[in-house]
């Protein structure tokens, strides 16, 4: 749609955004080294506002409220349970981590001069396709779209605009494919990484745009890992979007062979698995307790807005 040194940017989202998120589409507007616009924002009308690993500021204590979700929570994550109560118990005692505050989408600055639509996808064996009338809407306003909502996504819509659809891995697909943090963090690894794919109908195993790696040696908990490769991705989406915008660069197609192996959510629930993690952020904790002032990743650098 457009040329040269501006991008159209269309951004898939659902009612509520990230803090991080909501930073890298600032950063985006602002930083970026092309003219970056974003005409039109898809919500997804089958979303909730809070995701398993959201942060809600605004609550202080538990409720009875909070005990019953908990109960729901467990039916689904079994073991995990266990590490999701040690966070919220963890934010109880001020443990803040304001990259994973949420706020509503429209809210965002970023995305005030953005036309708001809102779609219900059609959704079969996990996978969401988006209705044509959107995919076309899309296609005709924007040069790229940026995934962050509708979960798994196939259909038209991945090659509807010139540089199809993009998303955030937090991990480095040629090693960590499904879930990222959590199994970096339970194996000790030193370093993490992020990928900015171009997606595909694979998990985990699209065209890599841009990447990035840091050290996590210092990150005492599961949650700081979240926290460092986040900051990394709200300077990496202006990356790939300029890398996007020039003819010379092509995105990265990763053979099947070089591809990580896949880790599914299923693993996370097991005790062995669970239990280790949860000692790990414990030790961690009582070790920032130990030779701090109680916060848990004094170095991780949150850039602003």
């Amino acid at each position: 749609m457009s040329g040269g040194e501006q991008m159209a940017v269309g951004v898939l989202a659902e009612p509520s955004l990230y803090e991080w998120q909501v930073r890298a589409l600032e950063r985006l507007r602002r930083e970026a080294a092309v003219d970056v616009e974003i005409p039109l924002v898809v919500h997804n009308a089958a979303g909730t506002a809070v995701g398993d690993e959201s942060w809600d500021e605004s609550k202080d204590r538990l409720s009875l409220a909070d005990v019953v979700e908990l109960v729901e929570v467990f039916r689904e994550e079994r073991a995990w349970t266990a590490v999701l109560a040690e966070r919220s118990l963890g934010r109880l005692f001020g443990d803040e981590r304001p990259l994973w505050h949420r706020r509503a989408t429209e809210s965002a600055d970023a995305l005030a001069d953005a036309d708001h639509v809102r779609c219900r996808p059609r959704t079969e064996d996990g996978w969401n396709e988006l209705p044509p009338g959107i995919v076309s809407r899309l296609a005709d306003r924007c040069d790229v779209v940026v995934r962050f909502g509708f979960g798994l996504i196939r259909g038209d819509v991945l090659t509807a605009t010139e540089h199809g659809v993009v998303s955030f891995h937090p991990a480095d697909i040629r090693r960590y494919r499904g879930m990222g943090p959590p199994v970096i963090f339970h194996d000790g690894r030193d370093r993490a990484g992020t990928t900015l794919q171009r997606l595909n109908e694979s998990i985990d195993g699209g065209e890599i745009v841009a990447s990035a790696e840091t050290s996590v040696a210092d990150c005492r908990t599961l949650w700081d890992v979240f926290d460092r490769l986040a900051a990394l991705q709200i300077s990496l989406l202006s990356d790939g979007i300029e890398k996007l915008s020039d003819p010379a660069v092509t995105p990265r197609t990763v053979p099947d062979a070089e591809l990580g192996p896949f880790y599914y959510r299923d693993r996370r629930r097991t005790f062995r698995f669970s239990s280790r993690v949860l000692l790990r952020n414990l030790a961690g904790r009582l070790e920032s307790v130990r030779s701090s002032d109680g916060r848990t990743d004094p170095t991780t650098e949150i850039p602003n807005e």
